[in-house]
């Protein structure tokens, strides 16, 4: 049986070397055969965001699109129905004016786009409750003032140091302590925090809550590296074909020694003299070099035009986050095209902060009821819809609207009430006595206001 197989593969072999890639023999790794990492630690990824321009766009566009404004935080969710009582609350004014001390929502903001880098990001709660770090949160008093400080924190900087093992615990699988370490992205940094933390002092932010996630960067991370290569091998390649060093061809009959005593060196250092002079001439593009018995030559490299090979990683990566390419490189080649790209990147936006964000911003805020730092209500976080037209174009809408009714005023019938028209723009419907204009016209009501004029007397004549 093995001298069969033995056979059988040695007619593999020849066949494959007249019919190469037709019968494999072995799979190709092409993570080795590209130099790309087979697995990906923070710190990668972190040199990745702050390094390279494209991964930076696209962590921060998806952060500025989803944070391009900042919520409220309600009692209960209204409609606008409620007339006077739409009015912000008392309760709702402290905590708008509480969070807007400790920059709240820019802080969480920030944990947001630090999850997009690592697989997850954390919140750290300062809280006024007298305790360690450490230590589990009972009761924090003092209410919203019981709330001292909101610390982002990168995956790098939050580790889990021990994990619930007990089966019978509700916490089991989960982190039973973290450990925070802030050097570990900013070493140079004067006051660097170190401590153990409790699960109840931190929130975890990640797509569903845990530290088992992955970047955002993750998935396109060969095409950044692809990038990298393109646009650092072209900038190489240009370089070198504008200052290259020469090389110098000797003549058959030229004399080391007499060039040696030329330029008043010993023959031994000839080589060590030349490429001084090299040097001095490849500082400047003016300099002049002078050879002795010998041709200077420069090498030319012929480069491909590096826009295409650039593009088709470009792509890539703009489809593994998903953003339209030509809102992450800010490019513009038609009005429809940009319009309908705006549109959906609004629309994956919204759904990121539908699934994700807002999930994670009423898991602090249950948290911040548990401490009594907020009292326990229905809260309803008020956001504005990304995917909702703009005031110019609900004003298009209206006038549409407006002039289908103009068409078929023939009929006498109405296709939209004016109380339809007027929600298009998002206004409320007028009450009775604000319908109608009053038809007077300014001298009219002057007019009726102030009394007439007396008529002088006649002359008695004498």
């Amino acid at each position: 049986m093995n001298a069969i197989q033995s056979i059988r593969n040695t007619v593999v072999r020849r066949l494959d070397t007249m019919f190469p890639g037709f019968f494999a023999q072995s799979k190709h790794n092409h993570y080795a055969d590209f130099g790309f990492p087979t697995d990906l630690t923070f710190k990668q990824l972190y040199d990745m965001y702050t390094r390279n321009g494209i991964a930076h766009a696209g962590v921060e566009k998806t952060i500025l699109k989803t944070w391009q404004d900042m919520p409220f935080l309600l009692e209960k969710e209204r409609d606008g129905s409620e007339g006077k009582e739409t009015k912000e609350t008392k309760i709702e004014s402290d905590i708008r004016q509480r969070f807007d001390d400790l920059r709240f929502w820019q802080q969480l903001s920030e944990a947001d786009r630090r999850s997009l880098v690592g697989a997850y990001s954390g919140v750290i709660l300062r809280l006024a409750d007298s305790k360690k770090f450490q230590e589990p949160v009972d009761t924090v008093p003092g209410g919203l003032l019981g709330l001292v400080e909101l610390i982002p924190a990168w995956e790098g900087q939050l580790q889990v140091s021990e994990w619930d093992t007990d089966e019978t615990s509700e916490n089991y699988g989960h982190p039973k302590m973290y450990q925070f370490t802030e050097s570990q992205i900013n070493p140079s940094q004067k006051v660097q925090r170190q401590f153990q933390l409790h699960p109840d002092r931190v929130l975890i932010w990640s797509r569903d809550g845990t530290v088992h996630n992955r970047s955002l960067l993750e998935p396109g991370y060969n095409d950044l590296m692809t990038l990298e290569k393109v646009s650092g091998a072209g900038g190489e390649g240009f370089w070198k074909n504008a200052k290259s060093a020469p090389v110098f061809e000797i003549d058959k009959e030229a004399s080391l020694e007499n060039m040696a005593r030329a330029m008043g060196v010993p023959l031994e250092d000839i080589a060590d003299r030349m490429d001084e002079q090299v040097k001095d001439w490849q500082k400047g593009f003016d300099q002049l070099l002078m050879v002795q018995g010998m041709q200077a030559k420069t090498l030319g490299i012929t480069l491909p035009s590096p826009e295409h090979f650039f593009a088709i990683a470009l792509q890539s990566f703009a489809a593994s986050i998903p953003i339209p390419m030509k809102i992450l490189v800010g490019s513009q080649t038609g009005e429809r095209a940009s319009t309908e790209d705006a549109e959906e990147w609004a629309q994956t936006n919204m759904s990121r902060r539908t699934g994700q964000v807002i999930p994670n911003t009423m898991s602090l805020i249950n948290r911040l009821e548990r401490f009594n730092i907020l009292p326990e209500k229905d809260w309803f976080l008020q956001w504005t819809d990304l995917t909702e037209s703009s005031i110019a174009e609900k004003i298009d809408r209206a006038g549409k609207m407006a002039d289908v009714n103009q068409k078929m005023k023939d009929t006498g019938e109405f296709v939209f009430t004016p109380e339809e028209i007027r929600a298009a723009v998002d206004y409320e419907p007028l009450a009775d006595g604000e319908k109608y204009r009053d038809t007077d016209t300014d001298d009219e009501k002057e007019g009726a206001q102030t009394p007439p004029a007396k008529t002088p007397a006649k002359e008695e004549t004498q």
